[in-house]
This record gives structure tokens, sequence and C-alpha cells, in this order.
């Protein structure tokens, strides 16, 4: 009897227990999922600079308005890289030969411009400037010049003409011309982005004409979410192609497909090659790159609009710090390229496909 009992009872016990542990479960199944918590202070700030435009969103419990200390920080940045303020220390150095540095800005987009060069083997080139002009693309806008003598405007051209050291820069050709547009403003947004960490702003999104660097998350706890444009000759479209989520990571993206006039019926695109001194010819539509920094992005993107989609896909393969998104066109019509590692962060709309 007794040893009944007392199966009765561990019988019992154990029941209990899988009782409990079914209305445990239970109830973990119907309680709802906690959606991640949202950050608080979310503060957005636009301006103009560069010759366009800047917008920064930024998440900061104390709501600060950073907008005042951006604006004289990018002003000073202008004053020494833009070539539009005829004192700029960068108009300065083009007007001479040798220039003593007087800013951090000019000895560093100097560094990476060097680096970057060499790793695309010159499709890089910040001395390209006088082809631009000289075939119609200067600051007045796309229009046709009445003669342009590539051969003559050749010589200046090529990076290996400007040296420097930690003091100073100087030139080997005298008449070569500096023009950093095709970097500066993934520089600039660099140059933001740290003074707001300074700041003790983990989540930011700061963008200056187009050019992007992501840091944290948006106030929602994701990953900041940006679009890439979907080529198109009309400028006032703006159709979104794709996103892509940035995680920590600067983005820039370059194209050929808006900045262009026709001649007896051929394009003339704004992309020049700095070692023929023409504008390219080629089906890459737009290069969007992913790197650690904007500026880093924004160099590589305009190398590969010189290259073009077979010799941009080869370089990205030999690079181990850039990702990138190309959109080309064959004979099937557009058609996308993107790195392995950043696949997983893009997505498309409206039925668009990899």
């Amino acid at each position: 009897m007794q040893k009944n009992a007392r199966k009765n009872i561990i019988y019992s016990i154990i029941l209990l227990l899988v009782v409990f542990l079914v209305y445990l479960y239970r109830q973990n199944q119907q309680s709802p999922q906690l959606p991640t918590p949202e950050k608080d202070g979310k503060k957005t700030i636009t301006g103009k600079t560069m010759g366009t435009s800047y917008r920064i969103v930024y998440l900061d419990e104390q709501g600060r308005d950073f907008k005042p200390a951006v604006d004289s920080l990018l002003e000073v940045f202008n004053q020494s890289l833009s070539t539009y303020i005829p004192d700029s220390e960068l108009s300065r150095f083009n007007d001479g030969d040798t220039l003593a540095f007087e800013s951090v800005y000019l000895p560093t987009v100097l560094k990476t411009s060097k680096d970057i060069f060499r790793r695309t083997d010159g499709a890089f080139d910040p001395t390209v400037g006088p082809l631009v002009n000289a075939w119609g693309f200067g600051p007045e806008g796309a229009q046709l010049k009445d003669s342009v003598n590539i051969f003559q405007l050749l010589r200046l051209i090529g990076f290996e003409h400007i040296q420097f050291d930690t003091e100073k820069v100087w030139k080997t050709q005298p008449d070569t011309y500096l023009d950093f547009s095709a970097i500066a403003k993934g520089y600039g947004v660099d140059v933001v982005a740290g003074y707001l960490q300074d700041e003790g702003i983990d989540d930011m999104l700061v963008e200056i004409g187009g050019e992007l660097v992501a840091r944290g998350t948006n106030e929602n706890g994701e990953l900041w979410k940006v679009g890439v444009n979907q080529p198109s000759e009309d400028v006032t479209a703006n159709d979104i192609f794709s996103i892509i989520g940035l995680d920590n990571k600067g983005m820039a993206t370059s194209g050929n497909y808006r900045n262009f006039y026709y001649k007896d019926s051929v394009r003339y695109s704004h992309t020049i090659d700095p070692k023929t001194g023409q504008p390219v010819n080629h089906r890459l539509l737009s290069a969007t790159v992913v790197a650690e920094d904007c500026m880093t992005a924004d160099a590589f993107a305009t190398a590969m609009m010189v290259m073009g989609t077979e010799k941009a896909i080869a370089l990205q393969k030999g690079q181990e710090d850039i990702d990138v998104f190309l959109i080309y066109s064959d004979s099937l019509g557009m058609q996308t390229y993107i790195s392995e590692k950043l696949k997983p962060f893009v997505s498309y709309i409206k039925g668009e496909k990899e």
C-alpha cells in the first residue's frame, strides 16, 4: 500500500509539472513579440555646401542643434579644398607651384588620392580637370567646345606630377591643376560625421550631394537605409532602383546617365579617361561603392565609371575594403552586379530583380 501511495504521489507531481510546462509554453506562444525599442531625440538639419545641399539626421537625447557648428565646419573645409573660392588653399596652390600646408584637409586628401590613384592604375586622377573643362563639362554645364586640343592637355594630366611631404605640396609640371570634386564631398561627409561623433552622437546619417555615411542605427533601432536611383536621362526623375542598408559604412554613387551631350549623333559623357583624354564609351551606367569611409567610396566610384563594368568588377575583387553595386546595360537590357558581402544588405523595389 505504501509503495502504491508513493508512486501515486510521484506520478501526480510529474503530471503537475507537465501541465505547468505546457501552460508556460502556451503563454509564451500567445505573448506578442516585443518590438525593438525606439530611440529618442531624432533631429534633422539641412543646408547648402560645395554647390549642392546637405542633409543630416541624428539621434540626440539632449536635442542639440548642430547646424551652426556644421555650417562653420564646412565653411572652413571649403576654404581649404574649393576650386571656386579664389583664395582657398587649393586655388592658391593651383595658381602657383608650391604651397605650405595650412590645414589638415589638403594633406589628408592628397594622401588618400595618391593611394587610390595607385590602386586604380590611374583611373582616379584629380589632375583630370582641364580635360573635363575642355570637353565642355565645366561649371557652366554640359556644352560642346569649339575645339579640343587633347594632346596638348594630356601632358598636364597625371597625379605623378604632384609631390608632397608632411609640410608642403609642389608640382613637377608647372601647369598641372588639381580638382578634388570627385572626392571632396565624400571627405566632407567624413569630416562632419567625425565632428558629430566627437560630440557624442553615435547614431547618424550624413549626406552631402548624394554621398553618405551611416553610423549606428535609426530611431527604430534598424540600420539606416538609403536608395540608389534608377539610371535615367530625365534630370527630374528620382525613381529608386534599390535600397541598401548601411552598417557603419560610407557610400557614394557615380553615373554617366545625365551629364552628357550629343554631337553628330555621338553621345559624349562627362567622365573623361585620364589616360586617353577622351570621354569614356562603355555600358556601365552607375557605380555605387560602399567602404569604411565616404572619401574612399567617392574616389572608387569615380574610378569605376572611368573603367567600365568588367574592369570595375575586377578591381573590386582585388580590394578587401570596398563593395560595389553596379548597374549596366547589355543586349538584354538593364543588369546589376553586386559584390558578395553587400548582397545581404540590398533589396529591390517595384519588382526589380538581381
